[in-house]
């Protein structure tokens, strides 16, 4: 099928959803889940031949948001459920008034319509998407990346299957075709099949969307995120955290990129943290993070200048930029420069610093004390998420099912006239 014959089958299925109560979006929901365990053999086989196509076109970080295993599977399915399980968000009395007339509004919860997701090369942001769209009332059409074609093709047959099992159209579920550039344009011009778009990927991509969108889209950001060690932070905590958020998945959008340090304490853990992420890391057999210092970091540590636009870098790669600072303003002023709002973080046992860096930080989800690793719908309790948005109107942060949601006014009275 044609990318505009997908969105209009798309459209066309979407009465069906609406129609569908909470329980009968629950069993299919739970149906997906158990179709994707089912299916796991064809979605490994479908991976396998997208890695092997990838392999010597993508590095080695990238590789492991592509690839998936059974427990990889076995926790996409449990994201598909963890979806059932949360309230419905569609029909929910968001307020309600009375007028003097007694006409009475209500603000009523209803789903978006059809969702464009364009995303790249995590096929977990197949089924994730999917399941969110499923359980807000709304039919999806995803356009995945030519690296994991093969892998969101196997991944959407099987939720089709689950979706038919409930008596669901296999439409409210679909895979673009075509993974050109011209694909990504029809759904960014498709004025009157989408009702929202939703990019997901690195800068090139999110920008194109924002730019040259005709749809209503969501900015979902690159993470350019910040760590900033106060003179007053716990250095093993902050070294903890650090590592955390460097190393624990370097190619996800809420790894950090971005070390500062107040200068009152750089002397004293510059040298911990380079031995931290670099020697202690090559002993263990692990990939050593290379530190890109600006003038005043490498006064105290050895490491690879900073050039110009490291601190405007989102590496996705074992890589950080770090930058000594005068304190706890010139960190927030320095995030506010190249942050892209996504998650940034103070570690600090000083209550006032801190309470400066959340407030002066403008950012989707600011951090004290604790990883931006945690920036993710699940961690939030939200189940899966459809992004991280960095905007400000209608959605930010973590997108759940209460952001894939708009809402109409419901009127209702007794024969009132104006």
């Amino acid at each position: 099928m044609t990318t505009q014959e997908i969105l209009k089958a798309a459209r066309a299925a979407r009465p069906a959803l609406y129609r569908a109560g909470t329980e009968q979006k629950n069993t299919a929901l739970r149906a997906m889940a158990e179709a994707l365990w089912e299916d796991r053999s064809a979605i490994l086989a479908a991976n396998r031949g997208d890695m092997e196509a990838a392999r010597d076109h993508i590095s080695p970080v990238m590789l492991d948001r592509l690839a998936l295993s059974e427990e990889r599977i076995a926790a996409m399915a449990d994201g598909v459920r963890q979806a059932a399980d949360l309230p419905d968000p569609v029909g929910r009395v968001l307020k309600r008034v009375e007028r003097p007339n007694g006409v009475v509004i209500e603000r009523v919860s209803v789903p978006m319509g059809v969702i464009a997701i364009i995303y790249e090369s995590r096929p977990n942001v197949t089924s994730d998407a999917a399941a969110l769209a499923v359980k807000s009332g709304s039919a999806c059409v995803l356009r995945g990346g030519k690296e994991a074609f093969r892998s969101a093709g196997a991944v959407v047959e099987a939720l089709r299957k689950g979706l038919e099992q409930a008596g669901l159209p296999r439409e409210l579920v679909s895979l673009v075709q075509d993974t050109t550039r011209q694909s990504a344009r029809e759904l960014m011009t498709a004025v009157g099949l989408v009702d929202l778009l939703i990019p997901r990927g690195g800068a090139g991509l999110i920008r194109s969307c924002v730019e040259n969108a005709l749809v209503p889209c969501i900015q979902t950001g690159t993470g350019i995120c910040h760590v900033y060690v106060d003179a007053a932070a716990d250095l093993e905590m902050a070294l903890n955290i650090i590592d955390n958020a460097k190393t624990s998945r370097p190619s996800v959008c809420n790894a950090q990129e971005v070390c500062l340090v107040h200068r009152d304490v750089a002397q004293a853990f510059l040298p911990r943290l380079k031995k931290r992420l670099t020697e202690d890391r090559a002993a263990g057999g692990l990939t050593p993070v290379e530190l890109r210092l600006d003038e005043r970091a490498a006064a105290v540590i050895s490491g690879t200048p900073a050039g110009e636009g490291d601190f405007d870098t989102e590496f996705l790669d074992y890589i950080l930029a770090v930058a000594v600072v005068d304190g706890v303003e010139a960190a927030a002023a320095h995030v506010s420069a190249h942050s892209t709002g996504h998650s940034d973080a103070i570690v600090t046992a000083d209550r006032a610093a801190a309470e400066t860096f959340l407030t002066l930080v403008d950012s989707a989800a600011v951090y004290w004390n604790v990883s931006t690793r945690f920036t993710d719908g699940g961690e939030f309790g939200l189940g899966c998420e459809m992004g991280i948005s960095t905007q400000k109107l209608h959605a930010r942060g973590p997108m759940g099912l209460e952001e894939l949601c708009s809402y109409k006014y419901v009127v209702t009275g007794s024969g009132q006239i104006r």
